[in-house]
């Protein structure tokens, strides 16, 4: 199948002469599409066709993903030809069982993502697109406890081993390719469910739909889109899939649909270059964003959200996807979690997750909590939540026990929003630095190899943005001179941090009080002793307050030309990470102290 000319035409820039691919990748053999209709529902079920997608928001409730599952990847060289159980437990899971499923919906939960990698059962590396069937066999039977449990089910194509990656390349034959392999894909998965009624969803995508349709893999290198190119391809490929299910007719001529935000990311998605796409039915559309903010608590190792400012940012986000409910375009937020640390319930997921809710019952959005079961919220075991503050928050909120005057739902939920908001503190510490405009700010941005141990991550000082347990010595910067800082991992659940996945030292306020200043690292000591620069460091700023220099940044891939400064005025041979990482003092670390050097450049 070819790629349409405006999908095309993005590339018409780009040189395209082939990359060096691996010998053992073979395109497209076209092979026939078997009919994968299904065998338990062979005839179509009432489709409810009057329902719109915003009065299916209210109907939805509260969602639970069913993550690490039927998502989990097979490993290199293992077969598309193994039981799906197989490929289920490879992330960690046991597996799945209808008890597990019935539990979601006991406890407050009336729809279920099942994120699904559909290449685990095709050999499209070998050239051949087909599906197991016995891989459709299971996800349908996922999907039918889910429904015989009264919930309402979503399946995608969930990262799915990075084959999305094809879409960027600069060789047309392998951008044929990754669209051949979608519309194989979502026509046999169409096919298998064209008789299911309105309360089976499907999505078409998942975070991939945006900037990392240029993924690398073994196959093939990096993609050659710019970010333009990124979002029209976008568009392209969720007009495909919206057109693609439509003209299968049945039950998916009519079928709520779900479009993946760009980057499934609310900045990026509400960015007037996402189209959504056009579809021959009336207000079956919804639109999927995640919302894991901020990263470095949601995901990360920090303990601690709920200022003023954390409250302010939130509301304002969720506030901005109103542009597609005014549209008639419902709104999931297809994942988000105050994600445990280390199996660690964190200190403010309570407040963060009913914020969250709040903002969802206000805008009638859907959400989507995520959950990889002993990780996270749900015991799979037992088939119940396990934190006793979260169990009545989502028991209460289940659509059977929810006020059915959906006027008095958002009433409350402003209400509650609002009293959240105004009782909130400014900071969550006790530090005398914290909001100062008069002083520069000296401080650690840092995480440890696996996100799990954060301090301050970006450019807004914020100590309170911690792992439980760790101290950290922040410098008052009053003017030209040498400062040191720390950090004490003494205390917390392992006793120490290992490695790194990002590191820099930042000045707060440093921009505005100290114009071309700049850090030059004096001693950089681990556990007392001293630690070997590889590389020569460069001031810079991302926001134009904070002055910063990295000791670890693998995402600048290139140093600026510009907006990079330097003590001594010389920027030969500086970089982005100036420590090997690598280095065995980095596995241990009980304390770290950095002394630095702050002043005029050259």
């Amino acid at each position: 199948m070819n790629i349409s000319k405006k999908a095309t035409s993005l590339l018409a820039g780009l040189s395209l002469l082939s990359a060096v691919f691996a010998a053992d990748f073979v395109h497209n053999k076209n092979v026939k599409i078997p009919d994968t209709a299904s065998k338990k529902v062979t005839k179509a079920q009432d489709m409810d066709k009057k329902v719109s997608a915003l009065e299916l928001s209210k109907l939805m409730g509260n969602g639970i993903n069913l993550g690490n599952t039927m998502e989990a990847y097979r490993a290199a060289g293992m077969s598309t030809k193994e039981a799906a159980t197989t490929y289920e437990v490879l992330w960690g899971q046991p597996v799945t069982t209808e008890a597990m499923i019935k539990g979601y919906k006991a406890a407050g939960f009336d729809t279920i993502r099942i994120p699904v990698a559909w290449t685990n059962a095709i050999d499209y590396i070998n050239g051949d697109y087909t599906i197991s069937t016995a891989y459709l066999d299971r996800v349908e039977t996922i999907v039918n406890w889910a429904l015989d449990a009264g919930m309402y089910v979503i399946i995608n194509d969930h990262w799915d081993g990075g084959w999305w990656g094809l879409f960027g390349q600069r060789d047309a034959a392998y951008r044929e390719d990754a669209t051949a392999l979608f519309k194989a894909i979502w026509t046999q998965v169409g096919i298998r469910f064209q008789n299911y009624s309105e309360k089976l969803i499907f999505e078409g995508g998942n975070e991939e739909i945006g900037d990392r349709l240029n993924d690398p893999s073994t196959y093939w290198k990096k993609g050659a889109l710019n970010e333009d190119g990124c979002y029209t391809m976008a568009n392209f490929i969720n007009q495909t899939f919206v057109d693609l299910i439509r003209s299968q007719g049945g039950n998916n001529a009519n079928r709520f649909l779900l479009i993946p935000g760009y980057n499934t990311n609310i900045d990026k998605t509400v960015d007037p270059r996402f189209k959504m796409p056009k579809d021959s039915a009336k207000d079956r559309l919804l639109i999927s964003v995640h919302y894991y903010d901020p990263s470095d608590f949601a995901i990360g190792g920090g303990d601690l959200w709920g200022t003023k400012s954390d409250y302010d940012y939130q509301n304002k986000q969720f506030k901005k996807m109103e542009k597609f409910t005014k549209e008639g375009v419902g709104v999931i937020i297809g994942e988000y979690g105050a994600l445990p640390n280390d199996n660690q319930y964190k200190t403010s997921t309570l407040i963060w997750t009913k914020n969250v809710l709040d903002n969802c019952d206000l805008y009638n959005f859907v959400p989507v909590l995520w959950d990889t079961g002993s990780a996270c919220f749900y015991d799979k075991p037992t088939a119940k939540l396990k934190y006793k503050e979260l169990i009545s928050l989502y028991s209460e909120r289940a659509v059977s026990k929810e006020n059915k005057d959906y006027k008095a739902v958002q009433k409350k939920a402003s209400a509650d929003i609002k009293k959240a908001q105004s009782s909130a503190k400014a900071t969550l510490e006790d530090n005398n630095l914290i909001g100062r405009t008069d002083v520069g700010i000296g401080y650690f941005m840092y995480t440890d190899a696996n996100w799990g141990v954060t301090y301050s991550v970006g450019d807004e000082y914020k100590p309170s943005s911690k792992t439980k347990g760790l101290k950290a010595k922040d410098a008052e910067i009053t003017g030209p001179g040498t400062y040191t800082i720390s950090m004490d991992f003494t205390e917390l659940r392992a006793g120490k941090s290992s490695g790194t996945a990002f590191w820099a030292i930042g000045i707060a306020n440093g921009e505005t009080l100290f114009p071309n200043y700049a850090i030059e690292i004096k001693s950089f000591k681990v556990n007392g002793k001293e630690v070997p620069m590889t590389a020569k460091g460069y001031t810079c700023s991302d926001n134009g307050k904070t002055t910063r220099i990295n000791i670890v940044n693998d995402w600048v891939t290139k140093v600026p030309n510009t907006g990079i400064r330097t003590m001594d005025g010389n920027l030969s041979g500086v970089k982005a990470v100036i420590i090997d990482k690598k280095n065995d003092i980095f596995k241990d670390m009980q304390k770290v102290e950095i002394t630095f050097e702050y002043g005029p450049a050259k």
